[in-house]
């Protein structure tokens, strides 16, 4: 590893993402990506007698997904690391028993994704491991239960709002020469803008994803131009507004290098605010379609830049305000 700056890094013995899998529920497969999941359920209920069994069933989806592409064992895996938004990663840690891997729970909300992406890649580079999977997940009927309103409550929602994905990514990363490489991270810094509002958590992230942005370049040395794509996850319509301002307000216009996994997930209607978030938004975005398009050259560098929300039921109770966290890892096509 050859450090860049003091929250950036290059990966200096390659680290490629060889296979991934997403299992998503029954809105997401309905919705402008759903041709690049691998499965979705017709169910939030994915077969399941309850919602949490149901995002267990999402994530060993993702993960057998992917292992059925990789042609690799799940013995042959090193370290599973996951997270999600139930109480203290049950979900994660419940796939995890029932696939018998080692695994390292990890937790930053909706920016959980680049989390487990950014430690497993270190895993691969520092050769302490020879395959990880990385993988997030989220589910509409817990997370909405824990961070907002029940759904039985049919509580009126403002349209700054935004609505839990369900669905589980997992990508599966190694040394073994692929189309797509992980080559430099940047680790955020809590931004605590004072906002205590947790129905517009895009206002929340976005200056969390513009911190980090900025810190990006400077530290690595690269410019805008130097990315096809600057995918955030997730901010929603109007936190991606709100980041875009933020940006130009500090001499950087985005332009359409720019573009959000929850603004993209769902088509635009009322019934889902200002877009999707949840951990499992832009891992499944990310596993699927931006993947695809790295693969078949649309797409040449991309940086995710995943933002998470660290708030609890008790700490929104208690009138504290709403911390945020942004992480990115730049993503590269490969020649083969």
């Amino acid at each position: 590893m050859k450090k860049l700056g003091k929250h950036t890094w290059q990966y200096s013995n390659p680290v490629y993402i060889q296979a991934s899998g997403t299992a998503v529920g029954p809105n997401e497969g309905k919705g402008p990506l759903g041709k690049w999941f691998d499965q979705s359920y017709p169910s939030l209920y994915c077969g399941e007698p309850n919602f949490m069994k149901a995002e267990r069933q999402l994530m060993k989806s993702a993960f057998q997904s992917c292992l059925n592409k990789s042609g690799i064992r799940q013995d042959q895996i090193d370290y599973f690391l996951a997270g999600d938004l139930d109480h203290q990663l049950t979900s994660s840690a419940f796939t995890a028993r029932d696939l018998e891997v080692p695994f390292l729970g990890m937790y930053a909300a909706c920016a959980t994704v680049a989390q487990t992406l950014i430690t497993a890649s270190l895993l691969i580079e520092t050769k302490l491991a020879t395959h990880a999977i990385a993988g997030a997940s989220s589910h509409y009927g817990i997370a909405e239960n824990q961070f907002r309103y029940p759904t039985e409550v049919a509580f009126q929602k403002k349209q700054t709002a935004q609505y839990t994905v369900t669905g589980a990514g997992a990508a599966l990363l190694g040394r073994k020469r692929s189309q797509v490489q992980v080559t430099t991270a940047t680790i955020g810094q809590i931004v605590d803008m004072g906002i205590k509002d947790t129905a517009n958590l895009g206002a929340v992230m976005a200056p969390a994803a513009g911190h980090t942005l900025l810190t990006h370049l400077r530290e690595s040395g690269r410019q805008l131009s130097d990315y096809d794509l600057i995918l955030t996850g997730d901010l929603g319509r109007i936190g991606s507004a709100i980041f875009r301002k933020w940006m130009r307000e500090h001499g950087f216009k985005l332009d359409e290098c720019h573009e959000d996994g929850g603004a993209r997930i769902f088509r635009s209607t009322n019934v889902f605010l200002s877009g999707g978030s949840g951990a499992g938004c832009a891992a499944v975005v990310t596993y699927s379609y931006i993947l695809e398009k790295l693969k078949e050259g649309s797409l040449n560098r991309v940086l995710l830049l995943a933002t998470g929300a660290l708030f609890s039921q008790n700490s929104a109770k208690q009138g504290d305000t709403i911390p945020a966290v942004a992480h990115a890892v730049a993503l590269e096509r490969v020649e083969m």
